[in-house]
């Protein structure tokens, strides 16, 4: 049985990712470490409110890759107790991840316990502390740590060259006890919701903007996704808050990185689902065109 036990976890944790050579693209490094910082500081809105806790990288060393991270509190009255509170966001971080992505396979056994909870699919089991396992509940609900998440898994499945990811809880040991692979990871990034033959697929992606509606409603913007031409509305209020204070300014060619939702209808007599439209509910990020500068 190969097991990975949460309790182990204080403040600090090893990020393993399983690739062929002992390195890793600088984005994709970047982009998971940014997602986890924002999920700690998500989940730390939740369970500590009213303190900054920081996430830094405090060494590397050799793997396949990893990176360790630490999280603290910068100026507290009482250090000791949050110090404890930042070893369970750290632990809620590492538990969801393996839950979420454990969770794909029908054939996950959960057993809740008073003081642990055990998940297991078939020879690899997750040990979570009840304290850390109901904090994951609580911070669950927050579509900001959610989302942060899912930029975690959405930056994985970009790079090719990562093929698994686990998280090392007892820093003297080479490797996790079992590590994600790849593809229960691509699994876990896709929400799916399905009901009488129609379905929605939520896909974390990067549209590239061919024409903007730059005003509130379900006007129709057009992106190009994946070779295709698409057309969506925007319903992220955030985002239109953003955009009508000037924090961003939109252009053609940008690209916006995005949930969105593809919504789908099942063809009988083909037995294969149909996408018939798309919507945007959330936008992670604006990406301006490079454009190139002028000489003289």
């Amino acid at each position: 049985m190969k097991v990975v036990e949460i309790s182990k976890i204080d403040d600090s944790v090893v990020l393993y990712f399983d690739t062929k050579q002992s390195r890793i693209n600088a984005y994709s490094l970047a982009s998971i470490l940014v997602s986890i910082a924002d999920a700690a500081k998500a989940a730390n809105a939740t369970l500590n409110p009213g303190h900054e806790i920081e996430i830094v990288v405090e060494a590397l060393s050799e793997g396949s890759f990893k990176a360790r991270i630490s999280a603290s509190y910068k100026s507290v009255k009482n250090i000791f107790s949050s110090q404890i509170v930042a070893g369970v966001i750290i632990g809620v971080i590492s538990s969801y991840i393996y839950e979420r992505t454990l969770s794909v396979d029908d054939e996950i056994k959960v057993e809740i316990h008073t003081d642990e909870v055990i998940i297991e699919k078939g020879e690899e089991r997750l040990v979570v502390p009840r304290q850390v396992y109901d904090s994951a509940r609580q911070v669950e609900r927050d579509p900001k740590f959610v989302q942060a998440i899912d930029r975690t898994f959405e930056a994985i499945q970009r790079d090719p060259e990562i093929q698994g990811f686990g998280i090392i809880e007892d820093e003297r040991m080479e490797r996790p006890q079992f590590i994600l692979p790849r593809e229960a990871i691509m699994l876990a990034t896709n929400e799916v919701v399905e009901l009488d033959g129609k379905r929605e697929i939520f896909e974390i992606v990067e549209l590239q903007i061919l024409r903007a509606i730059l005003e509130r409603g379900r006007k129709k913007w057009q992106f190009m996704w994946r070779g295709v031409k698409i057309s969506a509305p925007i319903t992220s209020k955030s985002f239109y808050d953003d955009f009508f204070s000037h924090s961003i300014t939109i252009a053609p060619g940008d690209s916006l990185e995005v949930k969105l939702v593809i919504k789908q209808e099942r063809d009988y007599d083909n037995g294969v689902y149909v996408n018939k439209s798309y919507e945007i509910v959330e936008v992670y990020k604006h990406n301006p065109r490079l454009r190139q500068a002028s000489l003289g």
